[in-house]
C-alpha cells in the first residue's frame, strides 16, 4: 500500500519487538522537514571552510561539532535518513550561534537561520527539560523579558541584594558553594543592577550637540537596560556629541535574540512587531546598538518577519536603518576629532608618539603576519603606531554578531586607535568566540570554560591593561575569564572608556 503525503514528508522510526518492520511517524521530524529552509540545506558544498572558523569544532576535531557535521544531521532527518533522538538535540544545543562560520562559507550559507529553525522544532517536542525547567523558561520568555515593567522588578531585586548587605551576607555564610562553580562565579562578577533605566534616567530626548546630523533611535535592550544602565546613558551622550538627536521611544522592548536562539520564534515575532511599531511611530533616521547580540537580531527582522505578509515592508525598513554605534560615531567624524586631541595630561604623550611614528588615522600599512596587525572586515590590517612610554595599552575582543552579522569589526577598532595617549595592541584570534553566547556559559559550562580558557591565554598575552568589547556578554565573560585565568586588567565596554578619555560633560540626569 502506497505511503500517505504525510508520511513521505516525516521521517519515521523503526518499531521493535513482533511488530518490526513496521515504521510510526516521529513529530519532531516532521516538524523539522517543515521548519528548515531547504535550500540553504542543499547550498552546503561540504567543502570545510567553516570547521577552522568553529569554536566547538576546534576545541574537540569531531566532526558532529561543526557546521558542516550540523548541517548535515538536519538534512539526514529532513530526507528521511534519520530519527532526531536526544544526541541530535545535545548537537544542535552545544553549537553557540556565533556564526563565525557564515564570512568563511563561500557558499554564502545561512547557517545562523538554520540552527535558530532546528531548535524551535526542538523546543516544541523536547521531552528533556524537567518541568522546572519549562517553568522557568517560561516565566523569563513570557513574563520578564518582554515586560519592562518586570524588568524593572528584577533589576529592583538585584540591586537590593548587592546594596544591602544580602550578597556579603550570602558570600560569608558559604551559600555560594551550593551553586555550581559558573553560577557562582557569575554572580560575583555581575554588575551593579538597576531598578531605573536609561529613559528614568535622561529621559526620552537628548539633543544634539551642535549642527544636527540626523536623528537616532537609541536601542536600550532588556537586561541591558538594568544592568548596564550607564553604558546606555553614556550612548546617549556620545551621540549627542557626535551631532546626533537622540530619541528613546519608551514602548520598545527585548529584542528578542534569547528567543530565537532558544527555540522561541514566535516569541521573538512578536517582540519583533513591538518594536517595529515604536521605531517607525517615532521617525529616525538611524535604530542605534550597543550590543552586538541585540544588533543582530534587529538587523535580521526582515528575516524573522518575512513570511508575515503585514510586517514584511516595515520589517525591511526597520532592518536597513539598524546600526552599530561605533559605526555611527566613525561615520559622524565629530568623535574621532576629539580622541585625537585627547586629554590634557595625555596630549603630551600622544603628541609624542605622533612625531615619532605618524598619527594612527596615517599609519604605513602592516605586512601580513606582523604581530602588530589586526584582522578587521575584508581582510585589511589596522596598523598600530609606535607607543609612547607613558601610553595606556588597550586591547579589543570581537562581539561574534556584531562582527559575522552585522559585519562591524573595523570600526570599534578605528575609533580605540584615534584615542590619545593609548597603545592599542590587536589580541590574536580576538575574533574566535569568548564561550559568551547569549546564556551559553549557563547551559553548557564546560565547553564555554574550554573556550574561555584559551581566550584568556591571547589576552594575557597582549600585556593590556583594559580589554575592550562591544556586547555585554562578552563583557561579563571576559570578566569571568579576567577573575579564573587573568592578569589583573579592566573589562569594560568600548561606549564606557570612550565617554570616559573624552570626560563628556554628561546630560542633565532625573532625580
Amino acid at each position: 500500500m502506497a505511503e500517505s503525503t504525510l508520511e513521505k514528508r516525516g521521517a519515521r522510526t523503526a518499531v521493535n519487538g513482533p511488530e518490526a518492520g513496521l515504521t510510526k511517524l516521529n513529530p519532531l521530524a516532521d516538524k523539522l522537514k517543515l521548519r528548515l529552509d531547504e535550500d540553504q540545506l542543499t547550498n552546503c558544498m561540504r567543502c570545510g571552510f567553516c570547521l577552522p572558523a568553529c569554536p566547538t569544532f576546534r576545541e574537540t576535531g569531531i566532526e558532529a561539532e561543526s557546521p558542516r557535521g550540523r548541517i548535515a544531521l538536519m538534512k539526514a532527518v529532513a530526507d528521511g535518513l534519520m530519527d532526531p533522538d536526544e544526541a541530535f538535540e545535545t548537537q544542535m544545543n552545544h553549537c553557540l550561534g556565533c556564526r563565525a562560520c557564515e564570512p568563511a562559507c563561500p557558499a554564502d550559507v545561512k547557517y545562523g537561520q538554520l540552527i535558530e529553525q532546528a531548535r524551535d522544532a526542538i523546543e516544541d517536542h523536547t521531552t528533556s527539560h524537567r518541568w522546572w525547567v519549562k517553568t522557568v523558561r517560561s516565566v523569563m520568555f513570557k513574563q520578564v523579558f518582554p515586560k519592562q515593567r518586570n524588568m524593572r522588578l528584577l533589576g529592583g531585586a538585584l540591586q537590593l541584594y548587592q546594596r544591602t548587605g544580602l550578597a556579603r551576607l550570602a558570600r560569608g555564610a558559604g551559600a555560594m558553594k551550593l551553586l555550581p562553580r559558573h553560577l557562582a562565579d557569575m554572580e560575583a562578577i555581575m554588575p551593579a543592577a538597576s531598578r531605573t533605566g536609561v529613559v528614568d534616567r535622561i529621559g526620552e530626548h537628548v539633543p544634539a550637540r551642535g549642527p544636527r546630523i540626523a536623528k537616532v533611535g537609541l536601542f536600550r535592550g532588556c537586561l541591558m537596560d538594568v544592568l548596564f544602565t550607564e553604558t546606555n546613558v553614556k550612548t546617549a551622550e556620545l551621540l549627542a556629541t557626535a551631532g546626533f538627536e537622540v530619541v528613546i521611544p519608551p514602548a520598545q522592548n527585548c529584542c528578542g535574540a534569547l528567543h530565537a536562539h532558544s527555540g522561541e520564534a514566535e516569541g521573538a515575532r512578536a517582540l519583533a512587531r513591538r518594536n517595529i511599531r515604536a521605531f517607525r511611530e517615532a521617525g529616525v533616521d538611524y535604530i542605534v546598538s550597543n550590543a552586538g547580540g541585540c544588533g543582530a537580531a534587529l538587523v535580521e527582522y526582515d528575516h524573522l518577519l518575512h513570511e508575515d505578509v503585514q510586517w514584511r515592508e516595515d520589517a525591511a525598513w526597520f532592518a536597513q536603518r539598524v546600526i552599530d554605534v561605533s559605526e555611527l560615531l566613525m561615520r559622524s567624524g565629530r568623535v574621532t576629532e576629539l580622541l585625537a586631541v585627547g586629554l590634557p595630561e595625555t596630549r603630551d604623550a600622544a603628541q609624542a608618539a605622533s612625531s615619532e611614528a605618524g598619527s594612527r588615522a596615517s599609519a604605513p600599512p602592516v605586512a601580513d603576519g606582523d604581530p602588530r596587525a589586526g584582522a578587521v572586515a575584508g581582510g585589511t590590517p589596522i596598523a598600530a603606531a609606535a607607543c609612547a612610554p607613558a601610553a595606556e595599552t588597550i586591547t579589543y575582543q570581537d562581539s561574534c554578531h556584531l562582527r559575522n552579522v552585522m559585519r562591524s569589526a573595523e570600526a570599534p577598532r578605528r575609533l580605540l586607535q584615534q584615542v590619545a595617549g593609548t597603545c592599542y595592541t590587536e589580541m590574536c584570534e580576538s575574533d574566535r568566540c569568548c564561550g559568551s553566547a547569549g546564556i551559553y556559559n549557563l547551559t553548557q559550562p564546560e565547553m564555554a570554560g574550554d573556550i574561555l580558557a584559551h581566550k584568556m591565554e591571547h589576552a594575557n598575552r597582549t600585556g593590556a591593561g583594559v580589554i575592550l568589547t562591544s556586547n555585554p556578554g562578552c563583557l561579563l565573560q571576559m570578566k569571568l575569564g579576567v577573575k579564573r585565568h587573568g592578569r589583573d586588567a579592566e573589562v569594560t565596554h568600548v561606549v564606557d572608556y570612550l565617554h570616559r578619555r573624552l570626560r563628556i560633560q554628561e546630560a542633565p540626569r532625573r532625580g
